[in-house]
Parts: C-alpha cells; sequence; structure tokens
C-alpha cells in the first residue's frame, strides 16, 4: 500500500505541476499583446497562491479538508476549463479523469 501512495503522490505532484503550465497554455493562447504576459503570469501565480494558502503540504491558513478539497477542485478544475477553452478537449478530458483517480486514491 505504501507503494500505491508513494506512486500516487508523485502523480498528484506532476497534476499540480501540469495544471500551472494548463493555466499558462490557455494565457498565452487567450491574450494578446501585454494581456497575453499578464494572463500567462497571473492565471497561474492565482493558482500557487490558493495552493500555498489553503491546500500545500503546510499551509498557511489550515481549513478543514472539505474545504481543502473545494479549493483543491477549483484549481484543477480550472485547469480542466483552460485547457478545453484553448482548444485542447482531449487533453482537458485527460487531465480531469487522471486528477478525479488520483483526488480519490488520495482521499482514501
Amino acid at each position: 500500500m505504501k507503494i500505491i501512495e508513494g506512486i500516487n503522490l508523485g502523480i498528484r505532484f506532476i497534476l499540480e505541476m501540469s495544471a500551472l503550465a494548463a493555466l499558462g497554455y490557455w494565457g498565452y493562447k487567450t491574450g494578446s499583446g501585454a494581456t497575453r504576459w499578464v494572463l500567462t503570469l497571473g492565471a497561474p501565480a492565482a493558482a500557487v497562491v490558493l495552493w500555498a494558502l489553503f491546500v500545500s503540504e503546510k499551509p498557511t491558513i489550515e481549513l478543514v479538508r472539505a474545504l481543502q478539497l473545494v479549493i483543491e477542485f477549483i484549481v484543477f478544475g480550472a485547469a480542466v476549463v483552460a485547457l478545453a477553452a484553448a482548444g485542447q478537449g482531449a487533453l482537458a478530458a485527460t487531465f480531469a479523469i487522471v486528477t478525479l483517480i488520483s483526488g480519490t486514491l488520495n482521499y482514501v
């Protein structure tokens, strides 16, 4: 069981980094001019702040687990929506499925 937990933690880390990349990609594809760079850098930065404040291993603000899950859902959901909005529907669906499976394993 410890092996599965370790593998899932690695997958979760990759998913977290992928969510940031997805948000940055969306910003780049959506914006133009200066707005492109604000979105490209700002969307992932907002996700990092949310994650660090509420969801990380040692969050700045402690929340009950249910609220942490809501924030995780918001960050990962935003990445799925961002990928779909950037024209990457198949990638968005794959990301959503892997995130749901990993999240379920993480919660159990």
